[in-house]
């Protein structure tokens, strides 16, 4: 007899999900896991989810470092932006004409593709079944916590929340101009956030439908 989903008892448990992975609870109400065309497409969503799970947890631990932090100098190469605002400041950087010219960005994709692509033959002979590698084990373990099943699914369910946690801010930060502790410290009384800023919306939207966000400072 079929078992029933742990996250969902009312469900039966999708047949691909055995609960050998690190926080497999059975969630998977549409059945996705059963209906990929091969079996190495679990261990690349794994991949993909444990490595997205990473990058969320630097960037909302970035977010709020900066409410609490700056390196000295910093201010005078981003005007004390941060979030999106940050990230158009650099690109404002790039433009034709701008102030130096500076190729921020490109310096970004230089580096995280020689990172992608230093990774991407274990990750490829993984999907191929070609070898008993475990998702998201690069071989870099100082503190070696990678064979603690307790870490694994400390891991997991951290990078999950640090992936719905980032939307939050960045939603946050785009309504209010406040990053995250900024904002929680204004809480309830949202008249103590300042206004926020209509270019922080992608320059494509506003030429469409203007600045369209909500004033609710």
């Amino acid at each position: 007899m079929q078992a029933k989903s742990k996250a969902m008892p009312f469900l039966m448990a999708p047949p691909a999900l055995d609960g050998s992975m690190a926080g497999d609870v059975g969630f998977d109400p549409l059945w996705v896991s059963s209906m990929l065309p091969d079996a190495g497409w679990l261990p690349w969503l794994r991949e993909a989810e444990i490595k997205h799970g990473r990058v969320a947890m630097l960037a909302a631990t970035g977010a709020i470092v900066q409410d609490l932090f700056q390196f000295k100098g910093t201010d005078t190469l981003t005007n004390g932006a941060k979030m999106t605002g940050l990230h158009d400041v650099f690109l404002a950087k790039e433009l034709p004409g701008a102030a130096g010219n500076v190729a921020t960005f490109h310096q970004m994709l230089l580096w995280l593709g020689i990172l992608e692509l230093a990774s991407s033959a274990a990750i490829i002979q993984s999907f191929k079944g070609e070898t008993p590698r475990v998702p998201g084990d690069y071989g870099f373990d100082p503190l070696k916590m990678g064979k603690d099943p307790k870490m694994a699914l400390k891991e997991i369910k951290n990078g999950r929340l640090a992936m719905i946690g980032i939307g939050g801010m960045v939603h946050h930060y785009i309504l209010t101009g406040k990053g995250p502790v900024e904002f929680f410290g204004g809480i309830p009384n949202y008249k103590s956030c300042v206004a926020h800023d209509p270019t922080l919306l992608p320059r494509l939207y506003q030429d469409v439908v203007g600045p369209v966000l909500p004033k609710i400072c």
